[in-house]
């Protein structure tokens, strides 16, 4: 099988003091390629960095919503700079959080729709963050779906309805380690199976959300646990894990435009 790991944060710290052998553990387990998503400037560099420093790797830039309380035109202003890097295949994780609200609901929304704008300007696929909003990102996506051309919802574990509005929207449904925890992941699993086998993509969020049975012997996630992740869909869906695996591989290509050059075949 050949795994991309759609949604992981390399940049994080945990990882400062064995980032090699962390991309030897996700190489060795059939993972050959990983989004690292960007989540402030500074975080963005970092991604940035890795990705350049590693064949497979690619990275997004962004302003989190934890964190729209410092955006300013001249931080996006250096990470439209950023995203000439051709490394750089997403913006985000952009969005909305409204459960520790660590930043004004005014201030993320304001931010959200002014991503969305550049995203479009840039031709980028959008990572988008949602918790608790109450629909309100549902709300404007609606209003903004022709100003962004493609985008997914990371770490998705919402409700059957809101599944089929972001379906509807034409986003990919991001899907984490969420899937495999016998008690949190048991809505999940039901819906699972509704979502199309093109629009559907597996994630890490390393460090966190670690998978079991990984979950059972560390706390830390990180990209080579995406097979669990993979391996989980594909019971619950009932379809054969290569093959699944295969289709996966395509859409994540497919919404990050990535052509896979021969370094990476290489690792096939």
């Amino acid at each position: 099988m050949k795994l991309f790991d759609s949604h992981c944060h390399l940049d994080d710290q945990t990882f400062d003091a064995d980032i090699d052998a962390v991309i030897q553990r996700m190489q060795a387990a059939g993972v050959a390629a990983a989004m690292i998503v960007g989540t402030t400037q500074e975080r963005s560099i970092r991604a940035v960095s890795i990705a350049e420093s590693y064949p497979g790797c690619y990275a997004s830039v962004g302003i989190h919503p934890h964190d729209a309380k410092e955006g300013s035109e001249e931080t996006l202003k250096f990470l439209v700079n950023l995203a000439k890097n051709p490394k750089v295949r997403a913006w985000g994780e952009i969005g909305l959080d409204f459960n520790r609200m660590f930043s004004p609901r005014k201030d993320q929304e304001m931010w959200l729709v002014r991503q969305l704008e550049i995203a479009a300007e840039l031709d980028l696929a959008v990572i988008f963050h949602e918790r608790d909003s109450s629909g309100r990102l549902i709300e404007i996506l609606k209003t903004c779906h022709k100003t962004f051309h493609a985008g997914v919802i990371h770490c998705f574990s919402g409700e059957k309805s809101e599944l089929k509005q972001y379906l509807d929207l034409g986003l990919y449904i991001g899907i984490t380690g969420i899937v495999t925890i016998k008690n949190r992941g048991a809505e999940l699993r039901k819906l699972a199976p509704l979502i199309p086998a093109d629009r559907i993509l597996v994630e890490t969020d390393a460090p966190y959300l670690t998978p079991v049975p990984e979950k059972n012997h560390t706390r830390r996630n990180e990209p080579a646990f995406v097979r669990s992740v993979l391996l989980k869909l594909a019971e619950v869906r009932r379809e054969d894990p290569e093959h699944f695996s295969a289709q996966v591989w395509k859409n994540t290509c497919r919404l990050f435009n990535i052509q896979v050059d021969q370094r990476i075949q290489a690792l096939l």
